[in-house]
C-alpha cells in the first residue's frame, strides 16, 4: 500500500507540474507575443491617431525600462524564493502567490482601466508602470520557482528526467495553444468583428481565460506536487547583480554563450510576435492565423518528442546548427512571402516557433 501509495503521489507531481508548465507558457505566449498586438490595435482606439501613437511609443519605453529593471532585480528574487522556508516547501508559496497576482495583474492591464486611457492618459500611464512592474516581478517569482522545483520534486535522476519531461510536453502544448485559440475567443466575444481583428472585450475575454488557466494550474501545482528536502538547493550565500556581471566578465566561454543566447532570444521574440501582425495587416487574414499556430503547435509537439532520440544519435551541437540553420533559411522565405497564405505559412511553420 506504502508503495501505491508513493506511485500515486510520483505521478499526481507529474501531471501536476506539466499543467503547471501548460498553464505558464500560456500565459508566457500571451505576455511576450499578443500583449503589445493588443495595446498597438485597441487599447487607445478611443483616442486620436496621433496621441494614441504617442501613448503607444511611451508604453514601449515603460516596458523597456521596467524590463530593464527586472533584470536588475532578478538575483535577489532567486536569493529570497531560496531562503524562503514554509511547512509548503521553498517553491509552491511563490508558484501559488506569484501565479495568482500576475494573472490578476494582466487581466487588469488588458482593459483601458474604466476610460483612463483618454480622460487622464498621463495618469494611465502611471498607473500602468505601476501595474506592468508588479505583473513583471510577481510572474518572475513564480517563472524562478517554478522551473527550480524539478530536483525538489525529483531528486532521483531517473525521475528527474521523466518530470522534466512532462513539463516539457505541457510547455510546448500550452505555449502553442495559446496561437490556436487568441483569434477564435477574441473574435467570439467581441461585439464588433473589427475587420477580423476583434475589439477590446474580445481581447479582454481572451487574456481573463489564459490568465485564469495560469492561475489554477499554478494552484495545482501548489496542491499536487510534494518537495523533498535537498541538500543541493540550500542557498549558502547571497548573489548581487555584480556578481553575476563579475562571473559573466571573468569568463570569456559563459560570457559568449549569453551574448549568443540574448541575441537569439531577441530573434525569436521578435519573429513570434511577427506573425499575427503579418496576418493581420499584410495578408488582411487574421483569422487564418488559428491555422498556421495549430500547424507550428503539431509540429512543436513532435519536435519536443523526437529532441532527446535525435540529440542522442547526432549531438546536441548538430541537432543545434541544423535547426538553427532551417530557421534561417525560413526567414528568408518569410521576407519573399508577399501576400502568399501559403508561403507565409510554410516559412513560419518552419521558423523559431518550435526550435527549442
Amino acid at each position: 500500500m506504502s508503495n501505491e501509495n508513493t506511485s500515486a503521489k510520483t505521478m499526481s507531481s507529474r501531471i501536476a507540474y506539466s499543467f503547471g508548465a501548460f498553464g505558464h507558457d500560456m500565459f508566457y505566449g500571451m505576455l511576450s507575443t499578443y500583449f503589445m498586438m493588443f495595446v498597438t490595435g485597441h487599447l487607445f482606439s478611443h483616442n486620436s491617431p496621433a496621441e494614441a501613437a504617442k501613448l503607444v511609443s511611451a508604453i514601449g519605453v515603460i516596458i523597456m525600462v521596467l524590463r530593464i529593471v527586472e533584470l536588475l532585480i532578478d538575483p535577489y528574487i532567486g536569493n529570497t524564493i531560496d531562503k524562503t522556508n514554509t511547512k509548503w516547501g521553498h517553491f509552491k508559496p511563490w508558484v501559488v502567490g506569484g501565479g495568482i497576482i500576475s494573472a490578476v495583474a494582466i487581466m487588469i492591464l488588458f482593459t483601458d482601466l474604466g476610460g483612463l486611457t483618454y480622460k487622464n492618459p498621463l495618469l494611465y500611464l502611471i498607473v500602468f508602470a505601476i501595474l506592468y512592474i508588479t505583473m513583471d516581478i510577481f510572474y518572475s517569482f513564480n517563472d524562478v520557482a517554478f522551473w527550480s522545483m524539478v530536483p525538489a520534486i525529483a531528486f532521483d535522476s531517473e525521475e528527474r528526467d521523466k518530470v522534466a519531461t512532462f513539463a516539457r510536453v505541457g510547455s510546448t502544448v500550452g505555449g502553442q495553444l495559446v496561437g490556436v485559440i487568441v483569434m477564435p475567443i477574441v473574435l467570439y466575444f467581441s461585439l464588433s468583428a473589427n475587420g477580423g481583428t476583434g475589439d477590446s472585450r474580445g481581447w479582454f475575454a481572451f487574456a481573463a481565460i489564459v490568465a485564469i488557466i495560469a492561475a489554477v494550474t499554478s494552484v495545482g501545482v501548489g496542491i499536487f506536487t510534494h518537495e523533498k528536502q535537498n541538500e543541493l538547493r540550500e542557498n549558502k550565500e547571497n548573489t548581487s547583480f555584480g556578481q553575476v556581471l563579475g562571473v559573466l566578465f571573468h569568463n570569456d566561454q559563459l560570457m559568449a554563450i549569453a551574448l549568443t543566447y540574448l541575441f537569439y532570444t531577441t530573434g525569436v521574440t521578435l519573429l513570434n510576435s511577427l506573425g499575427l501582425y503579418y496576418f493581420t495587416y499584410i495578408l488582411g487574414k487574421a483569422a487564418m492565423y488559428t491555422t498556421f499556430a495549430a500547424i507550428n503547435g503539431v509540429i512543436g509537439f513532435f519536435t519536443v518528442m523526437f529532441f532527446p532520440a535525435l540529440a542522442k544519435k547526432f549531438s546536441r551541437r548538430k541537432v543545434f546548427i541544423t535547426s538553427v540553420s532551417i530557421m534561417l533559411l525560413a526567414v528568408i522565405i518569410y521576407a519573399f512571402a508577399g501576400k502568399s497564405v501559403a508561403v507565409a505559412t510554410t516559412a513560419g511553420c518552419s521558423s523559431p516557433y518550435h526550435n527549442h
